[in-house]
């Protein structure tokens, strides 16, 4: 084989995946969305990346192209021109939507078993292979 067929998969997988940092950096927010002052649109940016898209759910309000999206990062703006801090935008929101609206949901009583679920799994898959592994070794030789 030559050197060229060699090349042809490596230059067809960069030509693929050069988009990729590209679209990451994508924003869904229109130029009439944002705020004068730069310090609370940084605010709003950032309280936006926190919050699900209700439509799309897997993918921030600041992320999403969908008409509801656009409401709740005008309503996030509103509030934020209304005085309110971070949080109390975030309980807002949380109060009318549930807390179903963060992308990360808070440490409750409520969430317990999401945030816990994930280390039970690990804990039980441990103790499966720890006893699969005894078992075998536990067998007489033939």
């Amino acid at each position: 084989m030559t050197v060229r067929s060699y090349l042809r998969p490596l230059a067809l997988a960069a030509a693929l995946l050069a988009p990729l940092p590209i679209a990451s950096t994508a924003r869904a927010v229109q130029p009439d969305e944002m705020l004068a002052d730069p310090k609370l649109e940084a605010r709003a940016r950032e309280i936006s990346g926190e919050l699900r898209c209700l439509v799309c759910q897997n993918q921030s309000i600041d992320d999403s192209d969908a008409p509801l999206a656009k409401d709740l990062r005008i309503l996030v703006r509103e509030r934020l021109k209304a005085g309110d801090d971070d949080g109390q935008v975030k309980d807002w929101l949380v109060a009318r939507y549930g807390e179903f609206v963060l992308l990360r949901p808070r440490f409750e009583t409520q969430t317990l078993i999401l945030w816990l679920a994930p280390f039970v799994v690990l804990g039980l898959g441990a103790i499966g292979a720890w006893r699969t592994v005894r078992r075998r070794g536990a067998r007489p030789a033939l």
